[in-house]
């Protein structure tokens, strides 16, 4: 019988992040991690159902929510792009101890651009699967507009996302700027997928080919036609899951079979 499992571990400044672990109803194909979008959270359309879908495919997979967000602890004003990273490894150390250290990293919008960055200090990660992921970090600074305010002399602000309100500090824009994504994509020595919509009205689609042109071999490009950024649509946080399934499994040699071998 297929579970969903509560998890807690301690993320990056000691505050308890929560997560769900989804479960199989056979031993794991394998173990993935997922990274859901800016702001957003674990439970989000795309996060949960690309979970539960990748689960029904064999599949163990831990989606959690970063600090500050969601049901973890924190404030998201004291958070960057590096304590999204660094909550990252702490799931895979959680998921190492309890259950298998994660083979799969995937990441939607700025998680896609997070587990690219964590690979790195995740070894058992074999592949790395971004969806509607943004070539460099520094593109969520588009999301603010002109709501940031326009002198040096300041150390936070509320700012308003896709409705609600958050406040951003100077110590996470300073931070995004640090980050050499693109020296890290050519460095990722893992098999990547880079999975993005044409139509995509939040992170164009250009990123996708910056990502793409950066990595080597092996990659491969899926075009999510008709989907939006958020994968609002259930068709295609399905298509997702399918294609992810499929492509993964021959970068998993040690998997069990269908047959249980």
């Amino acid at each position: 019988m297929t579970e969903t499992r509560p998890v807690e571990f301690p993320g990056a400044d000691g505050s308890t992040l929560v997560g769900r672990l989804e479960l199989p109803d056979r031993p794991p194909r394998a173990t993935a991690l997922f990274a859901h979008c800016f702001t957003c959270g674990k439970d989000v359309a795309a996060a949960s159902r690309i979970a539960r879908a990748l689960r029904a495919e064999g599949f163990a997979v831990l989606r959690f929510d970063f600090t500050g967000l969601g049901e973890s602890e924190g404030d998201f004003v004291d958070t960057t792009f590096s304590t999204n990273i660094d909550d990252l490894v702490r799931a895979a150390d959680h998921l190492r101890a309890t259950l298998s250290a994660p083979s799969l990293l995937i990441g939607h919008s700025l998680g896609g651009a997070a587990v690219l960055a964590a690979a790195a200090a995740i070894p058992e990660a074999r592949a790395v699967v971004t969806i509607a992921a943004p070539a460099d970090p520094q593109h969520v600074t588009h999301l603010f507009g002109d709501q940031l305010p326009g002198h040096a002399d300041w150390d936070d602000v509320e700012v308003t996302l896709a409705g609600r309100p958050f406040r951003v500090s100077r110590r996470f824009l300073d931070d995004i700027d640090e980050h050499p994504q693109r020296q890290r994509i050519a460095q990722l020595d893992r098999a990547l997928l880079v999975m993005h919509s044409p139509t995509d009205a939040v992170v164009g689609i250009d990123n996708a080919g910056r990502i793409f042109e950066a990595a080597r071999h092996p990659k491969s490009f899926v075009a999510l036609d008709g989907a939006d950024h958020l994968l609002t649509r259930r068709e295609d946080a399905q298509y997702v899951a399918d294609i992810v399934a499929a492509w993964v499994h021959r970068y998993l040699p040690d998997a069990p079979s269908e047959a249980g071998v």
